[in-house]
């Protein structure tokens, strides 16, 4: 079992409640005010500290712990604090487009649609079933939906993404704790 399937794991165990067996589930959780603390675990445990920009799965450059956008170029290199800061813009807009739903959701629900709003995007979440269902009350639905984010677009095709679908299964267990 690699560090991240064990950190994943820990995140669960504290989810649930129970005592994690490792320490890494102590890392920081520093972020933006009011921000939901499990989410900032999910999102650094998924999308790992890079320094320097690398192309993602799906070609897009990124840095950080996941961000990406037109300021991210071949060669580029921040500083840990940089990438602190950016994590901490790309949380309050992540958190604020699941708030803005105005549904009343436990700290895991929230926690989990974070980080499925980090990855996916604001806009992709506002049109998404998961928020349909969300909004309809259906919250199995909202989870199961999840399951509908696990493909990228690769030489302009839909295809399934074993790391995606790994994630939203870990996000729609944790939507559901």
């Amino acid at each position: 079992m690699n560090w991240l399937t064990r950190f994943l794991h820990s995140i669960l165990a504290s989810l649930r409640g129970s005592s994690p067996t490792t320490n890494e589930a102590s890392e920081s959780v520093d972020g933006p005010p009011d921000m939901n603390p499990k989410a900032i675990l999910m999102v650094k445990a998924y999308e790992a500290l890079r320094l320097k920009a690398y192309r993602d799965a799906v070609g897009v450059w990124t840095i950080g712990y996941g961000h990406t956008g037109p300021e991210v170029v071949p060669g580029l290199v921040w500083t840990e604090a940089q990438c602190d800061e950016a994590l901490a813009k790309d949380m309050a807009w992540a958190r604020d487009a699941v708030r803005a739903c105005g549904v009343s959701l436990t700290e895991n629900e929230e926690a989990a649609l974070i980080s499925l709003v980090f990855n996916i995007g604001a806009g992709a979440f506002r049109k998404s079933t998961v928020r349909r269902k969300l909004l309809a009350g259906d919250k199995k639905g909202a989870a199961d939906a999840f399951r509908m984010w696990n493909k990228g677009t690769i030489d302009g095709k839909k295809v399934t993404l074993r790391g995606l679908t790994s994630r939203r299964e870990k996000e729609r267990e944790i939507f559901l704790a």
